[in-house]
């Protein structure tokens, strides 16, 4: 499994991977545009030959492409502009050759999964049909807050099911994961996760793990990230998830505030990398200790 973190892409695209060097990043995930806007303006062609040259000579990915974060498939007021901005952003990993976008679906506001199911699933239809099939649309679980979809495998998997693309694949935040009430920390817990998330969902569609520890307790239902080994999950909770044979070739990319407070840093990625040597040693078993 390649280790990373989400890296910032001030100057350019281009210069997320020269970020990402610094730090001994193995895989990235990067904004194609502000998280916190509509607007958004394609790189241009010169852009994307830069950071693909640069990607290329420093062997680092898959790259992975976020959403932006006023994306919402749960509600009528945002759907056409959710629509369109995922649709503009597969475009860009396309042009990219990254492997996708991981989004985070919305929320039901109140009505509840069931009443937004339809919409969901007709809204991804249409993001998957109007963009390039090289690129994956990447469903990320939440933590429940705030009447979020897909804080359970069993709501991600019945959107799959509907939409019934192999181009709809899944990234697992550990987070959120355990916010949501799956015990990822111990052994037991992580089996019944991981063989829950295989019933409704499919391992084969686990194309990314956002690597966060948690600064609330599991079943908080609050989306609280933490730095590695510093929260509720903790070192040994990483070492039975990067031990278990489910994870084994799934790139796990940092989205932690960072030991200063600067977001996914070297330090952060050490401790990761020091918990996959372990791993890796036999020091975990495969199922979990």
């Amino acid at each position: 499994m390649k280790v990373g973190a989400h890296v910032s892409t001030a100057g350019g695209l281009h210069t997320a991977i020269d970020r990402a060097q610094e730090m001994g990043a193995e895989t990235i995930q990067i904004f194609a545009s502000s998280p916190r806007a509509w607007a958004f303006k394609p790189p241009s062609d010169e852009v994307v030959k830069a950071f693909r040259e640069k990607a290329a000579a420093s062997g680092i990915g898959p790259t992975f492409l976020h959403g932006i974060y006023l994306v919402n498939l749960g509600g009528p007021a945002l759907l056409e502009q959710s629509v369109a901005s995922l649709t503009a952003h597969l475009g860009v990993a396309s042009r990219m050759g990254a492997s996708g976008v991981i989004f985070h679906a919305g929320s039901h506001k109140g009505v509840g999964f069931d009443g937004v199911l339809p919409q969901a699933v007709a809204a991804i239809t249409k993001v998957l049909v109007g963009s390039p099939k090289d690129a994956w649309l990447i469903i990320e679980n939440s933590t429940g807050m705030g009447n979020h979809i897909g804080a359970s495998f069993e709501e991600i998997g019945r959107i799959i099911v509907a939409v019934g693309s192999e181009r709809v694949k899944v990234c697992l935040d550990t987070q959120h994961s355990v916010a949501a009430g799956y015990m990822l920390l111990d052994k037991d817990g992580l089996e019944k996760a991981m063989t829950e998330f295989d019933r409704h969902i499919g391992l084969e569609r686990l194309v990314a793990v956002h690597a966060n520890d948690s600064k609330v307790p599991p079943g908080s239902g609050v989306d609280r990230h933490e730095n590695i080994g510093d929260g509720s999950i903790g070192e040994e909770g990483f070492l039975r998830i990067m031990s278990h044979a489910a994870f084994r070739d799934v790139p796990f990319l940092l989205e932690v505030p960072g030991i200063e407070g600067g977001g996914p840093d070297k330090a952060n990625l050490d401790r990761l990398k020091a918990i996959r040597a372990k791993a890796m040693a036999g020091k975990g078993s495969k199922k979990g200790k």
